[in-house]
Formats: C-alpha cells, structure tokens, sequence
C-alpha cells in the first residue's frame, strides 16, 4: 500500500472524528510534509472560482524607476489594491550614498545592490516588474512607451506599450554638463553603479600605465593626476576615497610613484561643501590640505580634452590647463531626456525640472506623480491667498481680525504653507501672532487687512526648493504610498487641511519633508555631520555614527551584512586592486 492509498483510507476512516482528524493532520505534517495533499483533497469535487471574476478591475499604477523614491513607493504601497507594474532599465536598487566606497574597493558592488524581483517577491505577484527603458510618456492617452535593451540576437518584441490609470514618475535625473565641451567624452560621471565600476577600473589603470617602462616623469605625473570636478558630497567623498586608497594600499603596490600621485578638487563656488555649515566647510579644507588634496576653489571648467583640463579663476580672469589622467565630474543634475519630452507635452517647457504641486501631483496633468530627483515641488506662496484667508478668518465679518478669529486658522495655515512655520523659527517667535507686534511694537488686538498683508509679507522669502538627495525621495515615496492606501477612505473622510479658496478640506496633508541631517565622510576615519537642532559633529566618532547609520540604512539584511563585512575585510587585509 503507498502512502497516498494510506492516507486517502484513513482520511474516509476519520471522517466526522475530529480528534482523530486532528491526529491524521499531525502525522501529514510529520511525514514529509503531506499537508498538500490534505487541503487537495477537501478541494476535491469543488468547482475551481476565478476570484476576479466578479470583482471590478483595479486601478493600474505604471512606476518608471527603481531609484531611493520608487522603490520606498512600492515597499510601503498596499499592492492588493491596485493592479501595480513597474518598470526600469536597471533590476536593482542601489544604494548610491556608499557609490564613492565602490569606486575604490572599500565595499563591493553586489554587496550594496538588492534585485527589485527580492523585494517585490514579498508581496505574492501583486506586483510585476518589466525591465525596460521608457522612451515617451503619452499624458493625453494615457500610456507608456516602453523598450528592452536587451542583446540583439534574443528574440521577440522590444518594444511594448503600458496604460495606466495613475502614473508614477521617479526616473531621477541625469549628470548636467552645463553643456561644456568635452566632459561627455573625456570625464567619468559618478551616478549609477556601472559608472563607480568604470571608475574602478580607470584608478587602476593609471597606475598600472604610470609604472611602464620608457615613460618620462612627465607622463608618469599626466596619467597620476586625478581631478575632480565638484566640491559637492559626492565629489569631496570621491577624493577622501581615492586618498585613502592611495595611502593605505595602492603606495604598498606601486612605491616607484608614490611621489608623483596628486588629487585635484575643482569647485566653482568659494568653498567646498558650501551647502553644509561653514564650520563643516572650513574643517574639510584644512583636513584636505593636510592630506595633500590641493583644493582650487573660485574655478569654472571650460572645458576638457583627453589630456588636459581648461579652466577660468574667477578672481583674476585668468585661463589656466592642467594635465590630468582621470577626470570625475560631479557638478549637479539636470533632466533625462523622455521627462523633457514630456514636459513639453503639459507646458512645463520653461522649467527646469518637472514640476509638481504640494501633494507631488504634477502640475498640469490629471492622475501623474513626479517623485525623486525628476521633480520639484512648487509651494504655493501665502500671499497669493492672502485675501481669501483674510475673508475666511473673518467670521463676523467686521472687516479687521481679531487674535480669536486668527487662531481659529492657524494651524490650517501653518500646515498649507509651511513657510509660515520656517519664517516663525529664522525670526525665533514664538506665535504667530507675534508677526503683528513687528507692525509697530504694540499689542495689537486686531488688524486691518492690509496690516494682515504686511504682517505676512516677507513669509514667502522663506520658501526653498529641496536638495535632490536620497533622503529626500524616499521620504517622498514613502509619503505617496501612503496617500495612494487611503485614497478611499480619504475621498469619503478628507484630512487634510481646510480650502480658503473654497469650501471643504483638502483630501491629504501636504508633503513636508523632515530633515535628520546629513553626513560628508572626509577620509582618515574621520567624518563631518550636520544634524538636527543645529548640531555639528566632526572627527573619528563621527566616522563611526556614519558606519552605523549607512549600515542599518540598507534596504534588506542581506545588503547589512556583505556591507558590514565589506567594511571588516577592509579593516584585516585592505582593499582589493585587481582590474575586475
């Protein structure tokens, strides 16, 4: 007798005995896990039901990319409401904050991406991902261009099209040359993993070119030069990287050169760093020239051939060339191509970058959203409204506002235009209504409004566009999922703050991004943070809150762990100078 037959007797033997049923299931469980079978065979004789077949079709959310901003938009997304495909030339997340770590060996590539197909694996097929590279969003139709790059000799169709019923556009956003002559061909790019990949193989190279024999010293000091162009995060980290390598590994392998090696950091504006405190700044310059990074600031490349590297000193109006055997150019972001094309499509021409309103739907075309570094967020101006929330503050309709009827608004208004809060903090008042006594220095107990106008005039200088950072679009992804999963409920219960143009509320709070600070690793395991309330920390024990904070920022645990012991083999035998 096989053990199905068994089963199959003793399941009609205990029928309408449940402890003995009971029994039966332990021992399926027991023998190599036979539960299968069981639940197959209270299935039997019943008709096989389509779920969907009676349901209503689900809204269909397209996501092109898998960048900081989609992928935290499908981790937080309730999948099983929607019918979600998503797509991107790349089947991986990266974490683009430790790229500068990958272009010298300090952590391997695999060891800081994660397969998209890993985390949307999770959620039971409720979500498809396609890997191909959008060539054209349709707004009028409601469609997407799609194309596989895939090698030429597989067969069947590239070219595929997706409509959808909400977009989400989270592309990101490409190196901006500001169109200087020769950057495209003769500098590395520092965006995506295949460029730290690049760049990796390009250090060694140098190096491995610069100990030929029959070169003269010259040629040997071109090919050691590496300069950098940018004196933002990603290029100040780059050259603390590099040095590192250098001192700490490569001068080992190759100490007929070690003399000859030289770090250029080109920055336009007056410092590096010039985003972060000046505390921060100042403290990296004179790290930089301790270590022998030469640091020249007030300087706009003009342009870049395959040898040298022109550029104008602000200062004296001077134009100088340097030679160089690696350049990396880190200057900022511009748009991708297919996000211009589509801002044409919806009078967005002008722009510099897609434009969206405060609840990250673009501006000018119904059911897209725009998050990551592809877009930017217009914030209403207060005085634009001034008038209405004047009138809608006014109950009694006296024609002046009274400190009552202003409170019964306030926190309406600081949460429509959160520049009022940002202003309240730069003037460090405590109320709002203390805008008032800046009128002429008495208690006021109402105002005009015209004083209203004037207490509220200089509210909107406070308005700034956020950095395109990772911080930023995943808060931004994670802020539209969750407004995506209360959709319904929001449409039926608003809770958002009150419409002064018109009755009602809005159906969601606006986005309001939260800043937990921000760090600048300057290499010699020493780091510079700026953090919330103010705070400033510089040297070795900030090098290692960087560690822990970028460690326990990986997206799965797997990513935590080849981190983690990227950083200890680092530690114990260095870093790897092989050309792979």
């Amino acid at each position: 007798m096989t053990i199905l037959s068994f089963f199959t007797r003793a399941s009609r033997a205990f029928n309408g005995h449940p402890a003995a049923s009971k029994l039966l299931v332990l021992c399926t469980i027991s023998s190599g896990g036979l539960l299968a079978y069981a639940e197959s065979q209270s299935n039997v004789g019943s008709p096989i039901v389509d779920p969907n077949q009676n349901e209503p079709r689900k809204k269909r959310v397209v996501v092109l990319g898998t960048g900081w901003a989609g992928t935290s938009f499908l981790k937080y997304l309730d999948a099983s409401a929607y019918d979600v495909q998503v797509v991107s030339p790349r089947n991986y997340f990266a974490f683009t904050p430790l790229l500068p770590s990958v272009t010298c060996g300090t952590v391997e590539a695999r060891s800081i991406v994660e397969p998209i197909r890993n985390i949307i694996k999770k959620r039971n097929g409720e979500i498809k991902f396609w890997e191909a590279e959008c060539v054209k969003i349709d707004a009028a139709n409601k469609n997407v261009s799609l194309r596989a790059n895939f090698d030429k000799n597989l067969v069947g169709n590239k070219e595929f099209s997706l409509e959808y019923d909400y977009l989400v556009i989270a592309l990101g956003a490409q190196v901006n040359t500001f169109n200087t002559p020769g950057v495209k061909e003769n500098c590395h790019f520092l965006k995506a993993m295949e460029d730290a990949q690049k760049i990796r193989m390009s250090v060694i190279d140098c190096f491995e070119m610069a100990v030929l024999p029959g070169l003269s010293e010259e040629e040997r000091r071109r090919n050691l030069h590496f300069v950098i162009v940018g004196g933002g995060p990603t290029g100040v980290e780059f050259a603390a990287e590099l040095h590192d390598y250098f001192q700490e590994d490569l001068v080992k392998l190759y100490p007929m050169v070690k003399d000859l090696v030289k770090i250029t950091v080109i920055q336009s504006g007056d410092h590096i760093l010039n985003m972060f405190d000046d505390r921060i700044s100042t403290f990296a310059e004179k790290k930089f020239t301790r270590d022998g990074i030469d640091v020249q600031t007030g300087c706009r490349v003009v342009s870049v051939s395959d040898k040298e590297i022109t550029m104008k000193v602000k200062s004296k109006g001077e134009v100088c060339s340097i030679p160089h055997g690696l350049v990396v150019w880190s200057t900022g972001v511009g748009t991708r191509p297919v996000v211009r094309d589509f801002m044409q499509q919806i009078g967005q021409a002008d722009k510099r970058v897609l434009v969206t309103d405060e609840w990250l739907r673009v501006k000018g075309c119904e059911d897209v959203y725009a998050i990551g570094d592809c877009a930017s967020i217009s914030q209403r101006k207060i005085m634009e409204d001034i008038f209405t929330i004047f009138k809608a503050a006014d109950k009694d309709n006296s024609g002046t506002l009274t400190v009552d009827e202003f409170r019964d608004v306030v926190d309406d208004i600081i949460i429509r235009y959160p520049q009022v809060e940002l202003y309240l903090k730069s003037r460090h008042l405590q109320d709002v209504t203390d805008l008032w006594k800046d009128l002429d220095g008495s208690d006021k107990k109402e105002v005009t409004v015209e004083e209203f106008k004037l207490a509220l005039s200089q509210v909107d200088s406070q308005m700034k566009s956020l950095p395109a950072t990772a911080q930023v679009a995943a808060q931004q992804g994670t802020y539209l999922s969750s407004c995506f999963n209360r959709r319904e409920h929001c449409k039926e219960h608003p809770e958002g703050p009150r419409r002064f143009k018109s009755s009602g509320q809005h159906e969601f709070l606006p986005f309001r991004y939260k800043h937990f600070g921000q760090f600048a690793p300057l290499g010699g395991e020493q780091a510079a943070a700026e953090l919330p309330g103010d705070w400033v920390s510089m040297g070795h024990s900030t090098q290692w809150l960087w560690y822990s904070v970028y460690a326990s920022k990986q997206v799965s645990w797997r990513t935590r762990v080849l981190v983690v012991s990227d950083w200890t083999r680092r530690f114990i035998f260095g870093r790897d100078s092989s050309r792979i």
